[in-house]
């Protein structure tokens, strides 16, 4: 007994350390694991497509810049939209368009914005990016690292007063729960449940129930609400014919 116990010790320290150093993971280290078991570098090496509410959607690197295409075909015309660095354009039928800033910007935002939830968490490390670790929470019986996710000013595009919480499962860290709020359009809260996550050429992706709050809360709070029942979906969010590839389309 004396020998096994003495096994037994190093074994419980281990495992001690090995708890001590899953709780004491910073807001960085964690978006950090959950990019890499997404797909890593493979999403800044790889071309992506999707089709999502009857638009196609691409993104790929082109000169040194990353590329967020948008493309939608009605019965008498083929618009692309085309998100390049930090300028916007638009072909109609191959013919450029000249649109006012703030035409233009509201698309940019448009296309963005779409390509962003896409590939979360990958944007998660974008420059402008603050993130704030407000710990450890269970939900439906998982543990999970909350997170708060603001942005700066500068870099940080014209919706950078949105607040974002994500929730990342301690042993998979996967992005399970997301929740954010937009000062846009009236403003609003949303609160969004993965599902349907699968992997396409290395890159992990996941569809999502949308719901909004019944009742006022703080967004720090949603995920109360949503144990609660009170929230009301809204919309599924869901991504057809994914295609990853790792040169451009």
């Amino acid at each position: 007994m004396k020998y096994v116990f003495l096994i037994l010790i190093p074994v419980m320290i281990m495992g001690c350390r090995g708890e001590k150093a899953q709780a004491d993971l910073s807001a960085q280290e964690i978006v950090d694991r959950a990019i890499e078991v997404a797909g890593g570098d493979r999403y800044r090496e790889s071309a992506i497509q999707f089709a999502f509410r009857d638009r196609d959607y691409v993104s790929f690197r082109e000169n040194g810049k990353r590329v967020l295409r948008r493309i939608t075909t009605t019965d008498t015309a083929v618009i692309t939209d085309s998100k390049i660095g930090n300028a916007f354009q638009r072909l109609v039928n191959d013919t450029l368009q000249i649109l006012p800033d703030t035409t233009s910007n509201r698309l940019a935002n448009s296309v963005n914005s779409v390509h962003y939830f896409a590939y979360l968490p990958y944007g998660l490390n974008d420059r402008a990016v603050n993130k704030e670790l407000l710990g450890r929470v269970k939900l439906e019986d998982s543990e999970y690292y909350k997170i708060r996710v603001t942005f700066d000013q500068e870099g940080g595009g014209e919706d950078f007063e949105d607040v974002f919480i994500y929730w990342f499962h301690t042993e998979t860290f996967r992005p399970d729960y997301l929740a954010y709020e937009y000062h846009t359009d009236g403003g609003g809260q949303r609160f969004r449940v993965a599902y349907n996550d699968r992997s396409v050429g290395g890159i992990r992706f996941q569809d999502y129930r949308n719901y909004k709050p019944l009742v006022a809360a703080p967004i720090a709070a949603i995920d109360s609400l949503y144990t609660a029942g009170k929230l009301e979906l809204l919309s599924v969010i869901e991504l057809e014919d994914v295609r990853v590839d790792p040169d451009t389309f």
